[in-house]
């Protein structure tokens, strides 16, 4: 089949899939967040933990819970690793090392799920499936409580609740999550993945040396890695080994996961401020960022710059001949645009401005669709902000959905936009400047060795989780500093959005006139793209010169 006829097919069935399951999932999950009922397993998790399930939180104790359970988390899961000698399952491993065990804990905790080591070989069983697997759950649940406390705060009138922290993380690790991933590792599983609890077996190869084919639990966590846009692998080869992606079915089946949770959202948010229009707002403006991104990577992909791009035919290093370019790409895009980090190619063999496109994606904060949660409360922060824009410019008061947006509510918003950038810019500056930094780890020189480091911080910082491979993060340096920058930017974010959640909670609803801004209209879509564009995107173009571009154009 021609190659470019399998791509379109390939997105023409992904985004057919997507689409039927925008309305049934995005209701499902309204439903969830905002039932009065509790179930029996709910109530008796409540018990447990000290919780009445029909009280609410205000602002600052719903994010004084988030930071409790991220904290404990923290600390739970660097003691797992580090008694992992000691645990069943451990298959003679010894305890991971504290700088590993610091930074693996801070990046599953964070729903980052960088991984500085090659899980096969670092992880017994128990850690991997008790641990790491327990925290993708929950903090793909955290991203999505965070998000519905910020629609809450567009919903409640006069009030300072907005929500119990503890009541949605556990209706949707138990009604969403979890059931979700059980049915898609079944799946997985029939379509070749590996789910056992076997030791490594050793082989003889055809030339007569050893190998080591290591087994595990491996179905069970890809379909939650992909779900709850986690992204930590089984294998070092994250989805490009044929024991976690055997086939271009299962290829395609990781994709629409990565997907369908962070898209379905806008149809909660829809329902939760009793406006569809509102959702299909935010879904258009993610589906333009996400088709544009996946026509140009594959695009890029798809040149014969070279003597051995013209053999193959496109840009194949690094990447699995049984996906080829548009399977690898459409992967690549998807996974860079939410906060995921699954990779079934090796972005660092990517052309320069295929690669440079990768980074551009988590820079823009993705929100197309972003990660489980945090994409939807960032595209409404931005649309917070594109809101009082428009109010400048026509010199009246902003509204969005009912409420006024003054000088606290762009105080929250514009420390949310600052933040990321910020931490990315300032940890790039500081390793490129360090002798600790750049003779630490980048293995490469120039404006490819700059993009390495550049792609390290954007990766972490914006809970990605994907790297360059061309850069040695095993040095305590960078595994503080990376650890540091997931936790900064996974908390402060939502510290941001929490307060802001909390000032629109506080207002009483204004109505609708015929000066307020229609953000329904195709006109709010544009001006909330080219906010995307401008405030969060541009903000880069200065280290983007300096990596990518100066690449791609010599």
């Amino acid at each position: 089949m021609n190659p470019t006829l399998a791509g379109f097919l390939q997105a023409l069935a992904l985004v057919g899939a997507l689409a039927l399951s925008y309305r049934p999932l995005g209701d499902y999950m309204a439903h969830t967040l905002t039932s009065p009922k509790h179930l029996r397993a709910e109530r008796g998790i409540y018990r447990l933990i000290g919780v009445d399930g029909d009280s609410e939180q205000t602002w600052g104790t719903y994010l004084r819970s988030v930071l409790a359970f991220s904290f404990v988390s923290v600390l739970f899961l660097y003691a797992f690793e580090r008694l992992q000698n000691h645990l069943l399952l451990s298959l003679g491993f010894p305890a991971v090392s504290p700088a590993v065990a610091w930074n693996t804990a801070a990046s599953f905790v964070t729903n980052t799920n960088w991984q500085s080591y090659s899980g096969e070989s670092t992880m017994g069983h128990l850690v991997q499936m008790a641990g790491l697997a327990v925290q993708q759950f929950a903090s793909a649940a955290v991203g999505i409580a965070v998000a519905a406390a910020l629609i809450r705060g567009f919903t409640r009138n006069r009030s300072d609740h907005l929500g119990n922290f503890w009541v949605d993380l556990t209706r949707i690790v138990l009604r969403v999550l979890l059931p979700i991933s059980i049915a898609f590792a079944l799946v997985l599983v029939a379509g070749g993945a590996v789910q056992n609890l076997d030791h490594a077996h050793i082989y003889t190869t055809l030339d007569g040396a050893s190998q080591s084919i290591p087994g595990g639990p491996v179905a069970s966590m890809e379909a939650i890695k992909d779900l709850g846009t986690n992204g930590g692998g089984f294998y070092n080869a994250n989805s490009a080994h044929p024991f976690e992606n055997p086939n271009p079915f299962t290829n395609l089946l990781e994709i629409y996961l990565l997907l369908v949770i962070g898209f379905a959202l806008c149809r909660t948010f829809g329902r939760m401020v009793g406006s569809h229009k509102q959702g299909y707002t935010l879904l258009a403006v993610m589906s333009l960022y996400w088709v544009a991104s996946a026509s140009l990577i594959t695009f890029f992909e798809w040149q014969h710059s070279g003597t051995a791009m013209k053999i193959a035919g496109a840009a194949m290093e690094g990447k699995e001949v049984r996906f080829g370019i548009p399977g690898s790409t459409l992967f690549a895009a998807s996974t860079t645009l939410t906060s995921t980090g699954s990779v079934d190619s090796m972005h660092d063999s990517y052309t320069a401005l295929g690669g440079g496109m990768a980074i551009l994606n988590m820079m823009f904060g993705e929100i197309a669709p972003g990660g489980t949660g945090t994409g939807l409360y960032g595209i409404l922060v931005l649309a917070v902000v594109t809101v009082f824009v428009a109010g400048l410019m026509v010199g009246r008061t902003p509204e969005y959905l009912g409420k006024k947006l003054g000088a606290r509510e762009m105080k929250f918003a514009s420390l949310y936009i600052l933040t990321t950038p910020a931490i990315v810019l300032c940890g790039t500056g500081l390793a490129m400047s360090l002798k600790a930094g750049h003779g630490g780890g980048m293995l490469n020189t120039g404006p490819h060795g700059f993009s390495e480091v550049l792609y390290a911080f954007t990766s972490v910082t914006n809970n990605n989780g994907s790297a360059f491979a061309g850069i040695t993060v095993t040095s305590p340096h960078w595994q503080t500093a990376l650890g540091l920058a997931m936790l900064f930017g996974r908390l402060l974010p939502m510290v941001f959005a929490l307060g802001l959640a909390g000032s629109l909670a506080k207002q009483k609803p204004v109505p609708e006139t015929a000066g307020t801004l229609r953000t329904t209209s195709p006109l709010f879509v544009g001006m909330l793209s080219g906010v995307v564009l401008i405030v969060v995107g541009l903000t880069y173009f200065p280290a983007l010169a300096l990596g990518p571009l100066a690449e791609g154009l010599r």
